[in-house]
């Protein structure tokens, strides 16, 4: 086969692959997402499973299952009577030796971040990691206060710097403030540069001006 040949061949396989390579794991992810998902049906009855009303299964059932149940939840917590059961529910569970350490410690993580006005996974910042001519994205997660402010002089953010490509794992560290540099891009626009390993760049508008000037 000519030189020229080969090179379209292969500029045709690059090509397949960039179309085939995303559509495959969104479909991967979404499969395993609604597999996940549809184990909620299992709280219903025989009598009510799709199976038995069609006699087919259809997937993605357990979707719209989940979707009723976390928004009725949520609607029952802001009733009187939905907080009473709630309170009661933690008060139960914080009795519970060893169960009460990890309701307590998972309940204060899921507050802090899912809550609309915490501050915690809101910006995105630059830091000097892991050496000081290097830079890395990081997300702030809270601001130096109590028992750790009092052995710091200056003002001190808590960061989580996450690993590539896997941005559930990480670091945290408290770094002075000032040694920072905010950056006006979203929380989704910087993990998708770090899954990506920076072959998506962190597109926002212009930088703040560096305090290493």
């Amino acid at each position: 086969m000519p030189c020229c040949g080969r090179q379209r061949v292969k500029k045709y396989l690059l090509t397949g692959l960039l179309v085939w390579v995303p559509l495959g794991i969104t479909i991967w992810v979404l499969r395993l997402t609604i597999g996940i998902m549809d184990q909620s049906l299992t709280l219903l009855p025989d009598s009510l499973q799709s199976e038995r009303l069609i006699g087919i299964h259809l997937p993605g059932l357990g979707v719209i299952l989940t979707v009723v149940i976390v928004a009725g939840t949520g609607l029952l917590a802001h009733n009187v009577l939905g907080q009473r059961l709630l309170g009661y529910w933690d008060g139960l569970l914080n009795r519970i030796p060893f169960v009460n350490a990890i309701y307590k410690s998972v309940k204060q993580v899921s507050d802090t971040l899912l809550s609309s006005d915490s501050n915690s996974f809101r910006k995105v910042l630059l830091v000097r990691y892991p050496h000081p001519e290097a830079w890395s994205l990081a997300f702030q997660t809270s601001v130096a206060d109590g028992e750790i402010a009092a052995h710091m002089e200056g003002d001190y953010v808590g960061v989580f710097i996450p690993t590539t490509p896997s941005p559930v794992n990480g670091f945290y560290f408290y770094v002075r403030k000032a040694d920072t540099i905010e950056l006006d891009i979203s929380v989704d626009v910087a993990l998708k540069s770090i899954i990506s390993m920076g072959v998506v760049p962190p597109v926002g508008n212009a930088l703040p001006e560096s305090n290493f000037k």
